[in-house]
């Protein structure tokens, strides 16, 4: 079995051996060698050409961010980045996503984490999942379309033409729409992709889970509303869901739409175990929306690994007027979401990421 080569790339000697010996006793992975900055890394990287490199942010010489981004320009490898959970770390850390870094382990205390062994398999199975990275979408990425594609939102709702029925067993229309959206590895950049995308008259309230730890997904909703021209935010528990508003499942919480009376009411919950192994799930949120009445549905799945959002999808399915769109094989940086519910023959799209605003709006 070909061994998944990794290149550590860290300034604290004691961070690149903890982090060498908790990879090197998976017998799939490799450790070749190591970097000591963002400058010894660039020069590695040619010589050795790692399947993954997982990076540390704040370094001398040549930091992270600027080192990922001559990577992704030059010698595009799939990188996982090693990021603080302080304010000014998550912030780093969605810059690092839109530069193209695959995914992120949040140090679980300060610059040196003597308990990092607290997120070892989460980075054993992360290095693993970066391995089978869409290096092409990768590389296209970083040739800079994805920048430039995400700076135009699409038409008016108004004059968007729908291409054909939402589906041929719908026997009425309901005029009250929400969307509801799951993304994991890749995540970032595929919501950047559809969310500048959304227009401002959007007439319908938007759900997010994005598989994120606490500490970093109101950095994402901030970067996000930075760029969009609808209003995105870190959703809070109990606020009533408005529409033309893109709700971000905070990291650590499941998030739940409940219908009271006329009135969606968001939910909030960190008590409820992980679901797969994540909390917030997609599946929670699309089984929850699945209760919800005189609600037609948009229910999209993106770029991720696992299946989470497909026994969701199936509940929504069961229960209401539901559209599915996933995003293709073709644009997505882990194709394994999107596999799992294409694989439940409940889709009615798949379409490159590109295209998913335009999808959305033509069914709402």
């Amino acid at each position: 079995m070909q061994k998944i080569k990794v290149l550590i790339v860290d300034d604290s000697a004691f961070m690149r051996k903890l982090i060498q010996d908790f990879l090197s006793e998976h017998p799939s992975i490799e450790v070749i060698g190591t970097a000591r900055n963002g400058e010894d890394a660039l020069k590695k990287i040619k010589v050795l050409s790692p399947d993954v490199v997982t990076m540390d942010v704040e370094m001398p010489v040549l930091n992270g961010l600027d080192a990922l981004q001559k990577i992704m320009n030059d010698h595009p490898v799939p990188v996982l980045m090693l990021s603080s959970t302080t304010k000014q770390g998550a912030e780093n850390t969605m810059q690092a996503m839109s530069l193209g870094a695959i995914d992120f382990i949040a140090k679980p205390s300060g610059a040196i984490s003597l308990d990092l062994y607290k997120v070892k398999e989460e980075l054993i199975q992360k290095v693993i999942s970066a391995s089978k990275a869409n290096l092409t979408q990768l590389s296209r990425d970083s040739r800079g379309d994805y920048a430039k594609r995400t700076t135009t939102p699409s038409e008016d709702c108004s004059k968007i033409e729908r291409k054909g029925p939402i589906s041929g067993t719908r026997k009425k229309t309901i005029s009250k729409k929400l969307i509801c959206i799951g993304t994991s590895t890749g995540g970032p950049r595929a919501l950047q992709q559809v969310v500048t995308r959304l227009p401002k008259n959007i007439d319908v309230p938007v759900f997010v889970v994005q598989h994120m730890p606490a500490g970093f997904t109101k950095s994402l909703a901030d970067r996000l509303n930075s760029l969009s021209e609808c209003i995105v935010k870190e959703a809070v528990d109990g606020e009533i869901a408005e529409r033309g508003t893109i709700y971000i499942a905070p990291g650590g919480f499941h998030l739940t739409v409940k219908q009271m009376g006329t009135s969606l009411i968001i939910q909030l919950d960190d008590v409820t175990p992980p679901r797969g192994g994540h909390r917030p799930s997609v599946d929670v949120m699309f089984e929850s929306i699945s209760h919800i009445n005189e609600y037609s549905k948009i229910a999209v799945i993106m770029t991720g690994m696992g299946s989470d959002g497909s026994q969701g999808l199936i509940e929504l399915k069961k229960t209401g007027v539901v559209t599915a769109i996933a995003e293709s094989q073709e644009t997505s940086i882990v194709y394994g979401m999107p596999k799992a519910a294409v694989a439940t023959k409940l889709v009615d799209e798949v379409q490159n990421v590109e295209k998913i605003a335009e999808a959305i709006l033509r069914y709402i």
